[in-house]
């Protein structure tokens, strides 16, 4: 299936602009938050996976829907081709 392989690579695309981020955030100075008052990193990044994830099987499902459909009408075609119209009705 070749839309896990997309799948894949867009999770480690995420993955890696959510490290690029954290890097960043680092670097910038500012006023320090307690840990106590600030949100749980973990479950926002977790939650925003999480909806990247969803995001990205409806898309994959979109193109295996566009494809299958792409594929049906090219093999009508080849089959068009092939014999004779008047046999089709």
């Amino acid at each position: 299936m070749a839309s896990s392989g997309y799948l894949q690579a867009a999770v480690l695309l995420l993955a890696v602009q959510l490290l690029c981020l954290r890097a960043d955030a680092d670097q910038e100075t500012g006023t320090v938050i307690p840990a106590e008052s600030r949100p749980c990193v973990d479950c926002h990044a977790f939650e925003f996976m999480q909806r990247a994830l969803q995001d990205l099987k409806k898309t994959a499902f979109n193109l295996d829907a566009r494809t299958e459909t792409l594929v049906l009408r090219a093999e009508r075609r080849a089959l068009c081709d092939c014999m004779p119209t008047n046999s089709l009705r």
